[in-house]
């Protein structure tokens, strides 16, 4: 069966965006974001929060990572989660941060299970809690890191 023309410039896009060519890849992704798909909602909101072949638009970054996380895109999730508590693009929330980083890491990313176990041993902007550092860092097949 044929790929439709949205498939192929979703991967066109994807490739272009890995090839660095990130001219190409807004012009392949933007419509497809636009139509909903979170991969390219994801990879758009990496060059608009980085500034890649354009200049820096928080604004833009925050609105294709939430549409790509409130799809359930995992590594958006995560990046959500970065922002909240980094408080890039976004005013830092150490609860919106746990919240993101929480349902990236359900969906197994160990990224997510590793930062909020590390997040909860440092009590970085959310309470110091061992209990559930230790837990998270299980979850993330670390054997006795604390």
């Amino acid at each position: 069966m044929p790929e439709t023309d949205d498939e192929i410039n979703l991967a066109s896009g994807i490739s272009a965006f890995e090839a660095k060519h990130f001219a190409r890849a807004l012009q392949l992704l933007t419509p497809i974001a636009d139509q909903g798909h979170p991969e390219a909602q994801y990879r758009l909101a990496i060059m608009y929060q980085n500034g890649l072949g354009m200049v820096r638009n928080e604004l833009m970054a925050v609105k294709w990572m939430q549409a790509a996380a409130d799809q359930d895109l995992g590594l958006a999730q995560h990046g959500l989660g970065f922002m909240f508590m980094e408080g890039d693009c976004v005013e830092q929330n150490g609860n919106e941060a746990v919240k993101w980083f929480t349902k990236a890491a359900n969906q197994g990313l160990v990224g997510s299970q590793t930062t909020l176990a590390m997040m909860y041993e440092e009590g970085r902007v959310v309470p110091k809690d061992l209990e559930k550092a230790k837990q998270w860092y299980k979850k993330a097949g670390f054997k006795d890191q604390m």
